[in-house]
């Protein structure tokens, strides 16, 4: 059995640096814990997990979606987490398009959120911000205090439920309470069958096959077009 945490959020929103600080504070409590990150084309995260002391796998997804790749990976990463004796499994996903949902019902679930990507980003987020459990807020040090506060509105307005953490990736500021958080994970020892906490972009077109060529007629299977009006 093991405690699974998911961790999911836009691009450079300081996910890794989040966990890095996080798994000290567990450690100090004298928890082990493994991180798997998949990402898309290449990623060097493991290599700091590894340089911290850190269990870690990478998965990438190459020409396919990043987060059905995770999803389809994600009972076997669990396997690892339990073969290897950590106390906690945490799994960043790469999410790359701000709509995908890599949460699951009833696991532990963050969203890393860049306070400097603009006060209407929260509302630019799917799931992946809103049916998430925690909101991270990281580099709010650099923006002023009335920026800093519209934004957490902003945050609350999209996911009036999350309990929200601000978090500073070089100081560690949120990282014990984000660790205390974590321990509150429930333990798990599979995931099969468990279920999603909302659908997958659906996606199954001519372009997700191969083809290369534009144009109406080589559009075939789930093609949404534009309304233009008139």
């Amino acid at each position: 059995m093991i405690r699974l945490v998911t961790v999911s959020g836009p691009p450079s929103s300081g996910k890794t640096s989040v966990i890095l600080k996080t798994i000290d504070c567990l450690k100090a409590k004298g928890f082990s814990a493994g991180v798997i990150k998949f990402d898309c084309m290449s990623s060097h995260d493991e290599r700091l997990y590894e340089k911290a002391g850190i269990p870690a796998k990478t998965g990438l997804s190459g020409n396919l979606c990043p987060d059905h790749f995770y999803i389809s990976n994600v009972d076997e990463c669990l396997t690892w987490g339990v073969s290897s004796g950590l106390d906690f499994l945490i799994i960043e996903s790469a999410g790359l398009c701000n709509r995908c949902s890599p949460h699951i019902k009833d696991i532990l679930s963050v969203c890393v959120i860049d306070s400097l990507s603009g006060v209407n980003t929260p509302q630019k987020i799917g799931p992946m911000l809103k049916l998430a459990d925690i909101v991270v807020i990281t580099k709010g040090d650099i923006i002023s205090q009335a920026e800093r506060e519209i934004f957490i509105f902003r945050v609350e307005q999209a996911n009036p439920k999350a309990m929200i953490v601000r978090s500073n990736g070089i100081t560690g500021q949120g990282s014990h309470e984000l660790a205390i958080m974590f321990e509150t994970a429930t333990k798990q020892s599979a995931l099969t069958g468990r279920r999603l906490r909302f659908s997958m972009p659906a996606a199954l077109c001519s372009y997700c096959l191969g083809e290369m060529k534009i144009g109406e007629s080589y559009q075939r299977g789930n093609v949404k077009k534009m309304s233009w009006g008139k």
